[in-house]
């Protein structure tokens, strides 16, 4: 699901105008999207990561390092954490996600300038641990919003690369499903 919804970002971005590109691999590391916008007066630089699930059963983010090496719990854990476990994964994830150094220097090398930092979310398990990605200074998008702006419309460009999968998940909604 979460390539299906990458797909529908990029449309999402793309209508707006933005360049896109999707599924940029750096050694063992990745960016979900990375968008420039460019206008008369200034570049807007966008780099958005995706997490999309519909049953989610853990967590965004990772056990924190210090605590698998402490307690032997796997890095996906699905066991309740405490808040300075899930603050400190938090940290741990931003920082892999948005200023590890490689990411960083490929960044500046398409488009110098400040980038956003900025997380699409379908349903989440744990509030909590968005409401600290957002105070980690990473702006969140539900994924329900994105669809409904693109289906009501209104933007600079009328459809992209995504548009067939906007119109299956438009033809698709509210149909019930014939063997339920």
């Amino acid at each position: 699901m979460a390539l299906l919804a990458e797909e529908l970002v990029e449309e999402w971005l793309n209508r707006q105008g933005y360049f896109t590109i999707r599924g940029i691999k750096i050694g063992v590391h990745e960016i979900d999207l990375l968008a420039i916008l460019p206008t008369k007066d200034a570049t807007d630089r966008r780099q958005i990561e995706v997490q999309a699930s519909v049953r989610p059963v853990s967590y965004i983010t990772r056990v924190p390092r210090a605590v698998q090496k402490a307690t032997g719990r796997a890095p996906n854990s699905a066991l309740v954490r405490d808040d300075g476990e899930l603050r400190q994964g938090v940290k741990e994830w931003v920082d892999k996600k948005f200023n590890h150094p490689d990411k960083e220097a490929l960044r500046q090398h398409l488009c110098q300038g400040v980038w956003s930092r900025e997380l699409v979310v379908h349903v989440v398990k744990h509030p909590q641990e968005i409401e600290l990605i957002q105070e980690a200074g990473v702006t969140v998008h539900r994924l329900v919003d994105i669809v409904a702006s693109l289906k009501a419309g209104g933007s600079l460009l009328d459809g992209a690369a995504g548009s067939s999968l906007l119109d299956l998940v438009a033809m698709t909604a509210g149909m019930e499903r014939a063997d339920a």
